[in-house]
């Protein structure tokens, strides 16, 4: 793994800017970290950990997935998502909607509904039981308060140590890894990692996917980030790639470009 790791950085060097990076080749124990401990600003990271939590609420039966909540006209936020455009008093959702609009989507009315609902004790409690210390969720999205007691903020190797967990069954239970790495799958924001990779299409018609990437986005003006499971025909990688300080452009590109390299390497080592 080294050729890519050193492809990476460049890429990195290149942009500038600030990077956490944690790259894994599951099927041959490779590992690599670059700033793995560096602090950055969540943004929309923080809704795996939120998925986390209300699969862990649904475990313990504090919750139904099959509840439905109203969408009142005080939830609603901007950003990302298609709720705020829905009609407010009028909508109702289940909770695994909710769950699957705030990962496909990134939906950020969907997301505060999710918090509202679990409570930040909750997450909180759910990240430090995994192991994610330095990971915090503090407050809903786009309607941070005046005063607070911190940014949701997160660092490369918990976000990473997170989607190893959860690849190999644990977190939760293995049933519930399986249902958010199936949700992960679905994203819709796909201008990041696999931005510049093949169509995944089978030439057969109903055949498999030629890979599958399980991710989770996040960006706010000069930060990007991007999470997730490569699946390349019988390969497996886990990405976790932070960055802050890059014109926003050209951090679609740089990862981008980290994508296509990491891609290029599972195919390579089939």
């Amino acid at each position: 793994m080294k050729l890519l790791t050193e492809k990476i950085q460049k890429i990195a060097e290149q942009y500038g800017g600030s990077w956490g990076i944690v790259l894994e080749d599951l099927d041959r124990g490779d590992k690599w970290e670059w700033q793995a401990d560096e602090i950055f600003y969540a943004a929309s990271i923080i809704k795996v950990p939120i998925m986390v939590a209300a699969y862990d609420a649904l475990e313990k039966k504090e919750i139904s997935f099959s509840d439905t909540v109203r969408l009142n006209r005080e939830e609603l936020v901007g950003g990302s998502g298609v709720l705020q455009h829905l009609s407010p008093g009028m909508t109702s959702l289940t909770i695994y909607d909710l769950v699957v609009l705030m990962i496909v989507q990134s939906d950020n009315t969907a997301t505060n509904m999710l918090i509202d609902l679990l409570g930040v004790d909750k997450i909180k409690k759910v990240m430090t039981d995994h192991g994610w210390t330095n990971s915090k969720c503090y407050n809903k999205l786009m309607t941070i308060p005046v005063e607070r007691e911190g940014s949701n903020i997160i660092n490369a190797n918990e976000m990473s140590m997170m989607l190893k967990q959860m690849v190999t069954g644990k977190l939760v239970s293995a049933h519930a890894c399986e249902e958010m790495i199936t949700i992960m799958k679905k994203q819709q924001i796909r201008d990041s990692l696999p931005g510049k990779l093949p169509s995944p299409e089978a030439d057969i018609i109903g055949g498999q996917p030629t890979w599958e990437l399980a991710n989770k986005t996040g960006n706010i003006t000069k930060v990007r980030h991007d999470i997730g499971i490569f699946y390349v025909e019988k390969r497996t990688f886990i990405a976790t790639i932070l960055s802050r300080g890059i014109d926003d452009y050209q951090s679609i590109i740089a990862l981008q470009n980290m994508g296509l390299e990491i891609f290029n390497y599972l195919k390579k080592w089939q």
